[in-house]
């Protein structure tokens, strides 16, 4: 059974940092496109990480870069995204999502399988 879960989410003041994990199970990591997305409220789904299977490259939207980053444990199946100085704008339900492809791309449609999401609160 395919499976991405998430963990790692949780309330944080602005300044914080969180680590978000998201382990697959049922299939490995290796040959696929790794993206990071949140949704907030009322607002559409945006992307803000991705990294690539083939050569590890990393994508960042200008919202988020600088402090964010991802990465990935091929060994422990896993990726991660490591969230620095978060705003409250951060805020939002945060997804992993896997891609049947090398390459990244910020069309959250073409990631095929979804972990259920984890809650990310940036407030003081």
């Amino acid at each position: 059974q395919v499976q991405l879960v998430e963990s790692g989410g949780g309330l944080v003041q602005p300044g914080g940092s969180l680590r978000l994990s998201c382990a697959a199970s049922g299939f490995t990591l290796d040959y696929y496109a790794i993206g990071w997305f949140r949704q907030a409220p009322g607002k559409e789904r945006e992307g803000v990480s991705c990294i690539s299977s083939s050569d590890g490259s990393t994508y960042y939207p200008d919202s988020v870069k600088g402090r964010f980053t991802i990465s990935r444990d091929n060994a422990k199946n896993t990726v991660y995204l490591q969230m620095n100085s978060l705003k409250p704008e951060d805020t939002a339900v945060y997804y992993c999502a896997t891609r049947a492809a090398y390459r990244c791309t910020w069309y959250w449609r073409l990631f095929g399988s979804w972990g259920q999401g984890t809650q990310v609160t940036v407030s003081s």
